[in-house]
């Protein structure tokens, strides 16, 4: 299973297929976000999951807008990165009962999704910017900051308090 089409023989022709893929991930990561919003407990988690959703959603929009002014539709093509993500998130949060041990869990998950899209997001900003598409590089990389904004907020809050309420559910170490 390749990650990019056959038919990327150039860097634009790059650029709209990675521009495809974060375009299927971001309404991947919203359906996603709508079920952790469900499973967070932490209200502050639960208020940044929340204020993420309504980013992710504004990202969706935006992409539209960088295929409309780079004269190509929009459309999503299958990202098996993602895809990937999220399985091994929904594999790890599936398996913990504890409430402050799935807020932890949750913390990180939500992480390695903002980590995928820091990478896309500051790939193709740079790729716009090389191709002379400032008006496209502007738009991601508002989404760029907006993903290592989050990022950062998430690990403000999982130091602050989740990951020490989660460390009092341990289980009793190996004598």
């Amino acid at each position: 299973m390749g990650m990019f089409s056959s038919d990327v023989k150039s860097l634009d022709a790059l650029f709209v297929d990675v521009l495809k893929q974060i375009y299927y991930a971001e309404r991947e990561i919203g359906d996603q976000l709508e079920v952790m919003i469900g499973k967070a407990k932490s209200p502050e988690l639960k208020s940044g999951f929340e204020q993420h959703l309504t980013e992710t959603r504004n990202q969706y929009e935006r992409l539209e807008q960088v295929f409309r002014m780079h004269g190509t539709d929009a459309e999503e093509v299958t990202c098996p990165a993602i895809d990937g993500i999220l399985e091994a998130g929904n594999g790890m949060i599936g398996k913990i009962d504890d409430d402050q041990v799935m807020d932890a869990a949750l913390t990180h998950a939500a992480q390695m999704v903002e980590h995928y899209e820091i990478v896309q997001y500051g790939t193709l900003s740079a790729w716009a910017k090389e191709m002379g598409r400032d008006d496209c590089a502007s738009l991601l990389q508002k989404s760029l900051e907006e993903e290592k904004a989050t990022d950062a907020k998430l690990t403000r809050i999982a130091e602050s308090r989740l990951n020490a309420m989660a460390e009092g559910q341990r289980s009793p170490q190996p004598a």
